[in-house]
């Protein structure tokens, strides 16, 4: 980070203009600490950037989080199925070519790990390090049967103590495209509990993340709900830090480890008692292990402090 104000990397929040088709689309991002460069993104699709924050981690890295397009203050496609993986990429690489440094490690984390993904395929070059956190190398049907078995083992495991949770299986299998805003997020902190462990024995600490997640109808109308980069996994050379959460039910251990099977540079992280939040339900765990990865590949200097 860089106190000259014309910086792309100065604090605070920055917009740039991409082109895409015939369009021109605004794109936020925000940049906060100090020390090499991590590029992070969100996951979703349309789920609004705030809750990646991580602050233990800007004590060491210019943490720099995209807003993705369709989000929050960036802007709005003109067509909705233009949502894909292949957009969000693009999107990703303006940041990265603007901030104008030589490398840069990149985090994504859920379906912005698709996206990270992507980018090292197509742009390895360009980054130091990349760090996939309870994310998964596919997205077909077999995942998200996946999905909703464990969820209904959610489901039952507490239904009778929060007699809530009844409707947690509808609601992550119900239409977001036919939703608005106010919809999808409803949805988003309705189904909050279900990912992260022990929600209920920690409220007080969760509940006001909860209340303040947002998310955004029109990233659910993309075209191609499907997503496949096993075959490409082993061209991905970009020292590779795998993270999950034990408890994960839509990104676990099972999904980590195709990753890390997949990429050769893979190093994997199983964190226990976690769901799909490790950054906020253990973040002195997932801080010490991005933070010991980066300076095992000389990211990072050893002797600097956390």
């Amino acid at each position: 980070m860089t106190d000259d104000p014309s910086s792309p990397l100065s604090p605070g929040t920055h917009t740039i203009t991409v082109p895409h088709g015939l369009a021109r689309v605004a794109l936020r991002y925000h940049v906060a600490g100090s020390g090499p460069v991590c590029v992070a993104h969100s996951g979703g699709p349309g789920i609004g950037w705030d809750y990646l924050r991580m602050s233990g981690l800007e004590n060491s890295l210019t943490m720099v989080y995209v807003e993705p397009v369709g989000t929050g203050g960036s802007g709005r496609l003109p067509d909705p199925r233009d949502y894909t993986v292949a957009t969000y990429t693009h999107f990703l690489h303006s940041v990265i070519e603007h901030l104008d440094v030589p490398r840069v490690t990149l985090l994504g984390h859920s379906h912005g790990g698709f996206v990270a993904q992507q980018y090292a395929i197509d742009h390895a070059a360009r980054l130091t390090g990349l760090i996939l956190y309870d994310t998964s190398p596919v997205a077909d049907e077999e995942f998200w049967s996946a999905a909703v078995a464990a969820m209904k083992r959610f489901v039952k495991d507490h239904v009778d103590d929060h007699p809530e949770v009844s409707g947690y299986v509808a609601a992550l299998t119900a239409r977001l495209d036919q939703l608005t805003d106010d919809g999808t997020t409803a949805i988003l902190r309705t189904t909050m509990p279900a990912y992260v462990f022990d929600y209920w024995g920690r409220e007080e600490q969760f509940a006001p993340a909860r209340q303040s997640l947002r998310m955004y109808a029109a990233p659910t109308r993309g075209g191609g709900s499907s997503f496949n980069v096993r075959d490409e996994l082993p061209g991905i050379n970009t020292p590779t830090l795998v993270l999950a959460g034990r408890q994960d039910f839509i990104c676990g251990p099972r999904w980590a480890s195709l990753l890390q099977e997949g990429i050769p540079t893979a190093e994997l992280t199983i964190l226990e008692d976690t769901g799909h939040l490790a950054h906020a339900e253990r973040p002195a765990e997932f801080n010490a292990s991005i933070l010991a990865f980066l300076r095992a590949h000389g990211v990072l200097r050893r002797q600097q402090n956390p």
